[in-house]
């Protein structure tokens, strides 16, 4: 099971950290990824990050802005947002994966249920 946290409501400029725990799994052996999905819109991939944590990868709307870690004694991913955006509100969304870390939501067969970050000005 994963659970996201972190989210919440917050002015355009703060930063903000999001936090995915994983219960009941082996969180070690998971590849990490970050969505979002906006009312409207198509799901979005916002980062993901390899087992170690040593590799990352950023969707390219997000780059410079949003940075993934983990932290695997703690089973748990971390999303740190800086200088929010009104455009970043959306629920995002953690999924879990083997053999490698990947841009497509769909190849995660272990997903959260989201956390929603409301950007106002």
């Amino acid at each position: 099971q994963l659970v996201e946290s972190g989210g919440g409501s917050v002015q355009v400029g703060d930063s903000l950290t999001l936090a995915c725990t994983g219960s009941g799994l082996a969180f070690e052996i998971y590849h990490m990824g970050w969505f979002r999905q906006a009312p409207g819109k198509e799901r979005e991939f916002v980062a993901a990050i390899d087992l170690t944590g040593d590799m990352s990868d950023y969707g390219d709307s997000v780059k410079g802005r949003f940075s993934i870690s983990r932290d695997n004694a703690k089973n748990t991913v971390f999303l740190h947002i800086n200088r929010v955006q009104p455009e970043d509100s959306a629920i995002y969304t953690c999924a879990a994966r083997f053999g490698a870390y990947s841009r497509d939501a769909m190849t995660y067969p272990f997903r959260g249920r989201g956390t929603q970050v409301t950007v106002s000005s």
